[in-house]
């Protein structure tokens, strides 16, 4: 469970920038009534790429480029690697316990 442990914690150390929060491209109307977005059938603006995220318990969104939002789809994927990562640690962290606890028991007992 040790070097289980070591390998996980080598790859998390491996792991770039984090972000948290999704992606979606949009499409959106303007305000202009006479827009081109507002005809029968409209066409919208866009695509545009906006991220989505909770900052201090309040929802943020901000529209990206291509350039930025290719950006974050990688910190947005590290952040999920990193998440699964340290659950592994935990699940072999929590194996390890018990035997460590057992052995201990049996040496006090």
């Amino acid at each position: 469970y040790e070097r289980s442990y070591r390998e996980l914690a080598a790859q998390l150390a491996d792991i770039g920038f984090i972000a948290s929060g999704s992606l979606a491209l949009r499409h959106n109307r303007c305000g202009t009534k006479t827009c081109r977005c507002h005809a029968d059938p409209p066409q919208l603006h866009g695509p545009y790429w906006q991220w989505t995220a909770k900052v201090n318990a309040k929802t943020v969104n901000r529209r990206l480029n291509q350039t930025e939002a290719e950006l974050y789809q990688e910190w947005i994927a590290n952040d999920r690697r990193h998440r699964a990562l340290v659950a592994e640690m935990r699940e072999v962290a929590g194996k390890a316990t018990e035997l460590l606890l057992k052995e201990n028991a049996r040496r006090e007992s």
